[in-house]
């Protein structure tokens, strides 16, 4: 053994346990002076390993968010000098001068001393860096001198094996580059064929298992079903306490949605009681679900925070709030995350730059992040995001479409975004509101009034009194906008919330009375009061009008004549959907509609006219859809929860397969899978035939045709059904083609996003071979589409009435 390794050693996990959480840690006497140094200064210094070495490290004066990175990049040089002292420790027959080399090296641990504060980090830093290279240097030497203990003792050859046929490539890339990422060392890999062997084949998976290894303690191979002993039961929860403690604090942004989810705490634990007596206290899975807020990170550059208190967008705080209280609610075991640090510890990612998988089981069954989250997990977890993307749910406030979801067929075909593009399921992106059905919908909660509420509400509303939906003066800049403006001030007193710091915006008109910003509680007041609420168009789909329609405002707002879409509009530019707005809310229009909601041409002055009047004359109640209650929105993500899962193997559908109910022995089915619905142009799902068990279950089923040119979303819209994505696979077949009595004389299996569908000039039929292709919003003028419509429950669009 070489002495003083075990010493060096010892230092070194000892300041591992200090900078692992970056945390003052008492450890010893010399040591600890460069991690209370490191920790308490803040960071005056900056890193930057280069390419050629994984321990190469440059230090200069800066300060601020860099300090963080070189504690993370020091950190991990100590885990390497971890790695490498464990080697070391495996090697015999050393020479004497490798053996005083080390102790020299623990030697110059224990000397350093905090000597001066600023000036003495680059010397720290240096000596770390120095020590990283000293302990590389010694276990070199001692591989070229055959003193290599692990593993056989020959020189390991590269296998040929067909079924890893990648193998031999990726050990020249890994004798090539393995110092380009510290998490290689982590793992043990030290320049030796046999090191990057025994990493290709234990950590990755492009090599065989090496015969002489002991396989016994390698990680089992990850299944993502619990068993039945290791689950546990979801009990709903009614004390937010422990959630307000995680969602931490230090930003304007977490203090607003902590401020949010203290006012709705008792609605909140109200819908629970419900929910649970809806549901009969049955059986609930408890799941470990990471909530990791990617766009309010300091990485994402988090130009939300700082706009809070002064009219910036407050739409995905809103949503962001209610998505952690409503899996907090649903009793399911939450871990939230909003920095980078905090996802990496949570998932375990190794030291490094994210070249390396985890190489465990996922430790959370859920996953719920965003964009931005996205990419950071794609920039960590390296190949284990391949592995482990069908536990990830992506927040995504306007949906994206499945022809943009799919890699390779979004770059050949044009519809390759910034976004987009990661092969998911097209269920597994969750929207604001109900607009994309290939999409699950997520939404939020506005407060429900009670009776009494609602009652003083009417008694005091201010007829005359319209208050504008516009908080940043931007938003006031609209051309045009003083001709209806004028309209509007001849008939109300026009209020406004606009954010300004010590002059009024001269984008406000002198005759609107401007609160500036208000408080979400003084802003619900101005709102109880007021007759309606106006929109000029911009923000696009946000909680505002539904808020304002729950307190018994009339929601007015502009028609958009074409409308607005990522063809046409530069707000939706780069946005991975081709979805046409018609209104600045099309869900209040399609879904709310008169008297609470009226959509007119703003640029018709007569039209502006007619509803300004109408809205004078009617009187409304305050109206909340029941999908945004508390209840709405539990009942929802607990079906969600419990019910989907894109992680189950993707077993082929086969009709042949499929059996008549009462038939003798199970035999094999006879007559149509397909029937007529009694008062419906749809077919549905035969009765008599078994159904296979899915989710939602084909009990649901409604099959249409499209027209040529429409989209499936439209087709089932316009029969009173929901389009559902989950359905497709079920309705791909030459069964449903012949139970339509679509004429086919050739049906051909394509990758193309309006499969299926057929050709009524050429008849021509084609059957879609891409699942993540399946997709209810493609659309083409030649041809018309088998659409897999379904029903839903009153208020909830995004269930069907077996669902629950």
């Amino acid at each position: 053994m070489i002495a003083g390794s075990t010493d060096g050693k010892i230092m070194v996990r000892r300041c591992l346990l200090t900078f692992k959480p970056f945390r003052i840690f008492v450890v010893g006497i010399g040591f600890f002076s460069l991690c209370f140094l490191m920790t308490s200064l803040g960071g005056q210094f900056s890193a930057k390993r280069l390419g050629d070495s994984p321990f190469t490290i440059r230090t200069e004066v800066l300060g601020g968010v860099e300090s963080r990175g070189v504690l993370r990049k020091i950190s991990d040089m100590l885990e390497v000098i971890l790695k490498r002292m464990d080697t070391l420790s495996k090697l015999d027959n050393s020479s004497n001068s490798d053996a005083r080399r080390l102790h020299e090296l623990s030697s110059a641990i224990n000397r350093i001393q905090p000597a001066g504060l600023v000036e003495r980090i680059q010397a720290i830093a240096q000596n770390v860096s120095n020590m990283a290279n000293r302990v590389e240097q010694i276990l070199q030497n001692s591989i070229v001198q055959g003193r290599v203990r692990e593993g056989s003792t020959s020189q390991c050859e590269v296998p040929r094996d067909p079924r890893y046929p990648e193998c031999p490539g990726k050990v020249d890339w890994m004798r090539a580059r393995w110092t380009s990422d510290p998490c290689y060392a982590f793992y043990g890999v030290d320049g030796s064929d046999c090191s990057f062997l025994i990493y290709l084949s234990e950590v990755e998976w492009f090599c065989p298992p090496l015969a002489w290894r002991n396989h016994s303690s390698l990680p089992t191979q990850f299944t993502h079903h619990q068993t039945k002993a290791s689950k546990r039961q979801a009990a709903f929860r009614t004390d937010l306490s422990v959630l307000l403690d995680q969602v931490g604090t230090g930003k304007e942004s977490l203090s607003f949605m902590k401020r949010r989810i203290r006012r709705l705490a008792q609605q909140w634990a109200t819908a629970a009681n419900r929910l649970d007596a809806k549901l009969e206290q049955r059986w609930r899975d408890q799941k470990k679900i990471l909530v990791h807020v990617g766009f309010l990170t300091e990485e994402s550059g988090d130009v939300f925070s700082p706009k809070v208190l002064k009219g910036g967008p407050l739409g995905e705080m809103v949503q962001w709030a209610d998505i952690l209280t409503a899996l907090h609610v649903l009793g399911h075991n939450l871990k939230i995350s909003m920095s980078l640090k905090e996802l990496q510890g949570f998932l375990g990612v190794p030291p490094g730059r994210g070249s390396c998988p985890l190489t465990g089981p996922l430790p959370f069954d859920l996953i719920y992040t965003d964009y931005h989250g996205l990419q950071q997990m794609k920039q960590h977890m390296g190949l284990s995001l391949k592995k482990h993307k069908c536990h990830i749910r992506v927040i995504d406030t306007f949906g994206t479409e499945p022809a943009y979801n799919h890699e390779e067929y979004a770059t050949l075909h044009g519809y390759r975004t910034n976004w987009g593009y990661w092969n998911l399921d097209s269920r597994q992106y969750m929207t604001m509101f109900p607009h994309t059905p290939d999409n699950s919908f997520m939404g939020f909660v506005s407060e429900e009034l009670n009776d009494t509420e609602k009652r003083n509400i009417q008694q005091n509303k201010v007829n005359n009194m319209a208050v504008v939906y516009g908080k940043e003066p931007s938003m006031w800049k609209l051309q045009g906008k003083e001709g209806f403006l004028q309209i509007l001030h001849r008939y109300m007193e026009v209020h406004g919330t606009v954010y300004y710091e010590t002059q009024r915006p001269p984008e406000v008109p002198a005759f609107v009375k401007n609160h500036g910003l208000l408080p979400q509680h003084e802003l619900q007041q101005l709102l109880r009061k007021a007759k309606l609420f106006i929109g000029f168009g911009f923000p696009y789909e946000g909680p505002a009008p539904l808020e304002a329609i729950a307190n018994g405002c009339i929601f007015l707002q502009p028609k958009f004549n074409p409308p607005h879409s990522s063809l046409n509009h530069e707000f939706f530019r780069g946005k991975p959907t081709s979805r046409q707005v018609s209104s600045q809310h099309p869900y209040a229009e399609q879904y709310i509609g008169k008297p609470h909601v009226i959509t007119v041409d703003f640029n018709n002055s007569e039209e502006f006219d007619a509803a300004i009047q109408e809205i004078m004359r009617t009187k409304v109640e305050p109206y909340l859809p029941y999908e945004y209650t508390c209840e709405g929105m539990l009942e929802r993500v607990h079906a969600y929860i419990q019910n989907q899962d894109f992680c189950a193997p993707d077993h082929p559908f086969v009709l042949a397969n499929l059996s008549r109910q009462g038939t003798a022995g199970g035999s094999r089915r006879q007559g149509p899978v397909f029937v007529p619905l009694s008062n419906s142009t749809a077919l549905g799902w035969a009765l008599n035939v078994t159904a296979p068990t899915v989710w939602p279950p084909l009990s649901s089923l409604r099959l249409l045709v499209s027209q040529e040119g429409q989209s499936c979303v439209e087709a089932c819209q316009s029969s009173g059904f929901i389009c559902e994505p989950a359905h497709f696979h079920y309705i791909n077949n030459k069964e449903a083609l012949h139970a339509l009595e679509v004429q086919c004389e050739v049906v051909d299996s394509e990758m193309n996003h309006i499969l299926p569908a057929f050709s009524v000039t050429r008849r021509e039929c084609g059957l879609q071979r891409e699942p993540l292709l399946f997709s209810c919003a493609g659309h083409s003028p030649k041809y018309r589409r088998l659409c897999p419509c379904r029903d839903f429950r009153q208020g909830q669009v995004a269930l069907c009435r077996d669902c629950l």
